[in-house]
């Protein structure tokens, strides 16, 4: 496992430039394997799930500059251990949430790095803003001072093909760069988290700034780790 691991790492590195940041998402990988990743020189992982998280930074407590990046839908009975135990939530999916997490950093002395999550292409499975709904919620987006709002998070829908997810993200780029230019005092759009193990190549040739491959790291998922 150590070698394959190594390997599949080695070959993603490859293929982005050094500036895009690889986060490795780590839903149902156990422990074990996020030290192989971390000794890879994996520093940045990503996880779906709040208390099997929390379960895995105890175990790992060790590997003190690990950057642990919170992926899935946050609900809101779970928002303040995200802000307390996460340095990136890229699934910031509404105003609600962003003001929500806002109260929280401040109550909490964090400042969590966060990314919008938005939708560019109508999709009942995902969370997310619309273009238009994100755009109508900037102004109050930029009084959220105590969550450090970086840039937007995207998922294509299910079933797309090359062409079609490629416009997905360069459709969020520019939306990025739009929102950039209108130059608010705390939205800053430096960073693009977009491609999973499936699209990371189109991402990248779009802009992305972070990828979030998993099961092309570690392999198939089976159980889910507790």
């Amino acid at each position: 496992m150590t070698d394959s691991i190594a390997e599949r790492l080695a070959e993603i590195r490859a293929q982005i430039p050094d500036s895009v940041r690889l986060v490795a998402v780590t839903k149902t990988v156990s422990a074990e394997a996020i030290r192989i990743a971390y000794a890879a020189g994996v520093r940045d992982f990503g996880e779906n799930r709040i208390p099997e998280a929390i379960e895995k930074q105890q175990q790992l407590s060790d590997l003190s500059d690990i950057t642990w990046h919170l992926i899935g839908h946050v609900q809101s009975n779970k928002a303040i251990k995200a802000v307390q135990h996460f340095q990136w939530i890229h699934s910031v999916d509404s105003l609600k949430l962003a003001q929500r997490l806002d109260r929280l950093a401040q109550e909490s002395d964090c400042q969590p790095q966060v990314c919008l999550q938005v939708k560019i292409l109508s999709d009942p499975n995902k969370y997310g803003w619309t273009v238009s709904e994100l755009l109508e919620d900037l102004a109050e987006l930029d009084q959220c001072r105590h969550i450090q709002i970086k840039g937007l998070m995207t998922i294509p829908p299910l079933g797309l093909n090359e062409s079609e997810t490629i416009s997905v993200f360069e459709q969020t780029r520019q939306l990025a760069d739009k929102i950039q230019q209108q130059g608010w005092s705390h939205l800053q759009m430096q960073e693009l988290s977009m491609g999973m193990s499936g699209d990371y190549p189109l991402a990248v040739q779009a802009g992305a700034t972070m990828i979030r491959p998993g099961q092309i790291i570690f392999g198939a998922r089976t159980t889910q780790t507790r």
